[in-house]
């Protein structure tokens, strides 16, 4: 894997240091009093740059609100120490605070046991992670295994059986947020017909991602899921419009949806958002479908199916 960073603009090669510095004083502090051992002993054994920064061609356009996030893979000694809400909330929450980083940072965390099985699998998130990565901190002896790249019958069958799976899950959320909205505005059903789209959306983009790369993050954070997606297929990023303020607003409403939507007494959205996120979540379906269909179909004449 690679080490360098060179390629990378000097600010940009600043806020990774920043951003790694971080991970590393906000996890020495998370297991700074433990007691049992797997955690008093637990090591970051990797952190890994992947996506668009790592291959070269991100994206930085700010007149149309369109810009690439720093996504980090952060390797574990432990499974317990990918909790999430429980050993990198602090960081995350620093890393999004702090002024001297001027784009989003995503991670994701496992265990090397997870990310070798994934190599030896062939599954393509990791195989383009060993490929492309840049190591941002490496523990000596926590070098990835080889991958074993998928044969494309094998590859064709994982993505069909993905694709069965989850494509119809996409419109039975929809039909439940249609459902919600034929309510009118009385009562909870604008926030139940929020809740449902989220779902729909989320269900989108994880069916493309396990269509796509046999691999979708533990987490509903839509904003997370639409960075991973675009960085593979740039023709989803038009499914969103976002360079006005009410076109991210709109977003983050649905963004919130998850949780709010359900349990906040402040979570409020008008009969405009509802249907304007509704649309833009039709059309992400719509995409997602021909994306995928497309490369079902190549696949399928890889493997002389």
């Amino acid at each position: 894997m690679r080490i360098d960073i060179d390629h990378l603009p000097l600010l940009q090669q600043g806020e990774l240091a920043q951003v790694k510095q971080i991970l590393m004083e906000a996890f020495s502090i998370a297991i700074s009093r433990a007691t049992q051992p797997w955690k008093k002993n637990g090591r970051i054994q990797n952190i890994v740059l992947f996506g668009s920064y790592a291959r070269g061609d991100w994206v930085d356009d700010a007149a149309n609100g369109y810009q690439s996030d720093f996504d980090i893979l952060i390797i574990v000694s432990h499974k317990d120490l990918t909790d999430v809400a429980e050993y990198w909330y602090v960081a995350e929450d620093k890393i999004q605070h702090d002024a001297a980083i001027g784009r989003p940072v995503n991670i994701i965390v496992h265990t090397l046991g997870e990310v070798n099985q994934g190599l030896e699998r062939g599954e393509y998130f990791w195989v383009d992670i060993a490929r492309d990565g840049i190591a941002l901190y490496e523990l000596p002896g926590s070098a990835l295994a080889t991958p074993k790249p998928l044969t494309a019958a094998d590859a064709y069958r994982m993505a069909t059986d993905y694709f069965d799976r989850m494509f119809s899950s996409i419109d039975e959320w929809m039909d439940l947020a249609d459902h919600s909205m034929s309510r009118g505005r009385s009562g909870d059903w604008p926030n139940k017909a929020a809740f449902n789209i989220h779902q729909a959306i989320e269900t989108t983009y994880t069916c493309f991602l396990l269509v796509r790369t046999q691999y979708v993050p533990r987490s509903h954070n839509l904003k997370f899921l639409r960075s991973l997606a675009e960085d593979k297929e740039p023709r989803l990023i038009d499914s969103w419009p976002r360079a006005t303020k009410i076109d991210r607003r709109r977003f983050e409403l649905a963004k919130r949806a998850y949780v709010e939507a359900r349990y906040s007494a402040s979570y409020e959205i008008g009969a405009d958002d509802l249907a304007a996120i509704t649309e833009a979540a039709h059309k992400l379906r719509d995409t997602v479908e021909a994306v995928s269909r497309e490369w079902l179909d190549d696949l399928r004449q890889k493997a002389g199916l």
